[in-house]
C-alpha cells in the first residue's frame, strides 16, 4: 500500500503543518477498501490555473453565477453564525418584474447561471410563492440558463412547486443537533422537519445538493453525524461540505475553529457512508494553516471536488495517485460548480506535469527543486 505520510511528507508546502499521522494511516486502510468508483478522481476549482487557459477558453467571468436574493438583506432569524450579513453583497430583486429584469440583463452580460435565495421567515421558510411564475418565464425564455434555488424548510407541495417553476438545484442545510437548530438559528423547528424537508426533495426530479456545515454549532461538531444518517436514508444528487467560517457572530456567543482533525475523521466518514455521491468541498472554510489542514484531510479522505485548493494540495493529490482534474473557476462560481460538477460539464483543462511545476514555481517559494521524484506523476484531464 502507498505510504501515504512519506507522500505527504514529500510536499515541501506542507512539510510545517501538523498532521495527526494516525488518523492518516487509517484514511489510509478505510481508502483501501472503498469501491473504486469515480473515487479515485478529484476535481480542483481554481482560479490559479487560469494562466494555462487557451486563449479560446474564456477567463473566468465576475457575473457568472450571481447571487439573488428576494428579501434583499432582511432575514427573520438572525442566526448566530451569519446574522443575515451573507445576504447583504446579493443582488436584491424584491418582486417578480425586478427578478424578470435582472435576470435578463445578467444574462446579456454573460451569466450562466444564478443562485436565488432570501431571507427566512420564523419558520426558517423563503416566501418563493410569488415568484414561481417568473422563474417558470425565465426557464421556458432562457432554458440553458440554471438555477440553484436555497430552499430553507419545505413540505411536498412546497417542493413540488420548485419542481414545477424548473429549478434545476435544490439547496438546504442539514442539521442533526437539535441544540443547534434553537441556539444558532434560534428556531422553533426540530431535527425531524429538516429529514423530512430533504425527503420532499429528493422525490422531486429536481437536483438535490444539500450542505452540511462543519462547526455549526460554535465551532464544535454536534450533530453533523446525524445529519449525515439522513443523507444515507435520503440520498442526493451531490453534498457540499463547509466548515463555519463566523465572522459575523456576536461577542456574546463566539465560535471557536473547528478542530481540524475532527473535520478530517468527519470528511472520511462521509466518503464511507455516501461511497458513489460527489462530495465537494466549497469554498466556505477558515484559512490559514487550518486550511492547510482541513483541505489535505479532504484529499485524503476522497473528496470528489474541492474549491480553491491550500498550497500543495493539488501535488498532495497527484502523489496519492488521484487522478486530478483542473477547473479555472473564479468565486462567482462556487455555486454553479455543485450545479456544474453534477453533469461534467465544465471547462476540465488537462495539463502538462512540466506546466504544472512551472506554476507552482512561479507563485510560491521554490519548493520541488530538492524532490525531483514527482515527475512521472499523472495528471489528467477529462479524456482519461
Amino acid at each position: 500500500m502507498l505510504d501515504w505520510i512519506g507522500a505527504l511528507r514529500r510536499v515541501e508546502a506542507l512539510e510545517d503543518v501538523d498532521f495527526d499521522e494516525a488518523l492518516i494511516e487509517n484514511m489510509a486502510r478505510r481508502w483501501a477498501a472503498l469501491p473504486r468508483t469515480s473515487n479515485s478522481r478529484i476535481n480542483f476549482y481554481t482560479p490559479t490555473f487560469k494562466s494555462y487557459q487557451s486563449s479560446e477558453i474564456a477567463s473566468c467571468g465576475k457575473n457568472a453565477w450571481p447571487a439573488l436574493s428576494i428579501t434583499g438583506s432582511d432575514c427573520k432569524l438572525q442566526c448566530d453564525h451569519c446574522k443575515a450579513k451573507i445576504l447583504e453583497p446579493m443582488i436584491p430583486v424584491r418582486t417578480p418584474e425586478n427578478l424578470w429584469r435582472t435576470v435578463n440583463q445578467l444574462i446579456e452580460d454573460g451569466a450562466q447561471g444564478m443562485l436565488l435565495t432570501g431571507g427566512s421567515n420564523h419558520r426558517n421558510e423563503v416566501e418563493y410563492g410569488p415568484f414561481y411564475s417568473t422563474i417558470r418565464r425565465i426557464k421556458d425564455e432562457f432554458p440553458q440558463f440554471k438555477i440553484a434555488l436555497h430552499t430553507a424548510l419545505v413540505d411536498d407541495d412546497m417542493a413540488r412547486a420548485m419542481e414545477q417553476s424548473g429549478i434545476d438545484a435544490a439547496m438546504m442545510d442539514v442539521i442533526g443537533a437539535q441544540e443547534t437548530i434553537t441556539q444558532v438559528y434560534h428556531l422553533k423547528r426540530k431535527v425531524e422537519d429538516f429529514e423530512l424537508t430533504l425527503e420532499s426533495l429528493v422525490n422531486t426530479s429536481m437536483k438535490v445538493v444539500p450542505h452540511i456545515v462543519i462547526g455549526l454549532h460554535y465551532g464544535h461538531l454536534r450533530g453533523e453525524w446525524t445529519a449525515l444518517e439522513m443523507l444515507q436514508r435520503h440520498v442526493p444528487d451531490a453534498v457540499v461540505l463547509v466548515v463555519v467560517m463566523p465572522q459575523y457572530a456576536p461577542a456574546k456567543r463566539p465560535f471557536v475553529t473547528p478542530d481540524p482533525h475532527e473535520v478530517g475523521r468527519f470528511f472520511m466518514d462521509a466518503r464511507e457512508a455516501l461511497p458513489n455521491t460527489p462530495l465537494l468541498l466549497g469554498c466556505a472554510r477558515p484559512s490559514g494553516m487550518v486550511k492547510l489542514q482541513i483541505d489535505s484531510y479532504a484529499v485524503m479522505a476522497g473528496i470528489s471536488g474541492l474549491a480553491h485548493p491550500a498550497d500543495g494540495v493539488v501535488e498532495l493529490a497527484a502523489r496519492l495517485e488521484r487522478s486530478v482534474k483542473i477547473t479555472p473557476a473564479c468565486c462567482s462560481i462556487a455555486v454553479g460548480e455543485e450545479v456544474m460538477a453534477l453533469d461534467d460539464a465544465d471547462d476540465t483543462l488537462e495539463l502538462d506535469l512540466e506546466a504544472i511545476l512551472a506554476h507552482e514555481r512561479q507563485n510560491r517559494r521554490p519548493v520541488f527543486a530538492k524532490h525531483s521524484a514527482l515527475a512521472g506523476i499523472k495528471v489528467v484531464g477529462d479524456n482519461a
